[in-house]
């Protein structure tokens, strides 16, 4: 399963319909601000731009190039604009448009403009596959915000009355469903915009009957090295996270353990190698790494809590 939107997730934990609407409600306000609205535009540009910097050096074509200058010229645009968001920077240091050079207001529609082109030069590069569908992801936002300006000759207020245009606009249009807002979320926690894969999914269980319950999420490995152990162990952090994070959103009744299953297959033998426990690097989640293999996995996952 791959965890790519607030309804996915609202439908594994049963959110009821008024229930999801609290969520939109809490999220939204959060996740647009405009830090983290440019930062995520600016992680999948840069994760846009190693891959392109890869297939460029070995020379194949044009429209390789041109998907460099692109995202070159979208980071560009989203530094300077940067500037007059920074929150270390007095108001005071904020010229007036009076005190600055004239320029061409330019507005959300510029960079939308650009996403289209660099979709339309990289679509048919299969290993550019993942970056074209987060750019596709992105423009939606871009879509609802094409007609705000973004004038470098404005004043700190102006800029600031700008910012809060940008955040409403992408408060009210993008909805619950919206996998725009679900990767501004998971850049608003993990500082990453990347899609949460889980292999199995558990559920959620009673834990006893004194209101308390647990969430069972599992990964298949097929290797136990550090390095892809340690993979797995955040990919199931991250996983089990958001579902936390909506439950606590949606107000919904109990308290929520997590536990993560991995289970180590060995690439040759097809033997499941070792038992290790690691504990979560963001929130107070177990992940277990199984070696039993004489069950079924989904009945690992109920039994491995009890």
């Amino acid at each position: 399963m791959v965890v790519d939107s607030l309804t996915k997730v609202s439908n594994f934990l049963n959110v009821s319909a008024q229930q999801r609407k609290l969520v939109r409600l809490r999220v939204c306000p959060q996740v647009t601000q405009h830090r983290i609205w440019t930062g995520a535009l600016k992680e999948v540009l840069n994760d846009f731009a190693v891959d392109l910097d890869f297939l460029s050096s070995q020379g194949l074509n044009n429209d390789i190039l041109l998907g460099g200058q692109i995202v070159h010229s979208c980071l560009k645009f989203l530094t300077e604009i940067g500037v007059f968001s920074d929150t270390e920077s007095s108001s005071w240091m904020k010229l007036s448009p009076s005190k600055m050079l004239a320029s061409d207001p330019r507005k959300w529609e510029d960079v939308l403009v650009m996403f289209n082109d660099l979709i339309e030069c990289c679509k048919k590069e299969v290993r550019l596959k993942f970056h074209v569908a987060k750019a596709e992801i992105m423009k939606e936002g871009l879509l609802h915000i094409r007609d705000v300006s973004v004038d470098n000759s404005v004043g700190y207020k102006e800029a600031q009355h700008q910012e809060s245009l940008v955040r409403k606009k992408l408060s009210k249009m993008l909805g619950h469903s919206s996998r725009c807002i679900f990767t501004l979320l998971l850049y608003y926690l993990y500082g990453r915009v990347v899609d949460i894969e889980v292999d199995m999914r558990g559920g959620v269980y009673a834990n006893g009957s004194d209101g308390k319950f647990c969430l069972f999420m599992g990964r298949i490995l097929t290797s136990d090295s550090e390095k892809m152990v340690g993979r797995g162990v955040k990919q199931l952090d991250r996983a089990l996270g958001i579902f936390k994070f909506v439950w606590e959103m949606a107000g919904m009744k109990g308290h929520l353990d997590l536990q993560g299953h991995m289970w180590c297959v060995g690439a040759d033998s097809r033997v499941l190698r070792c038992c290790l426990i690691f504990q979560g690097a963001n929130l107070n989640t177990m992940v277990i790494l199984n070696w039993q293999l004489g069950r079924e996995l989904h009945a690992q996952m109920k039994d491995g809590h009890d």
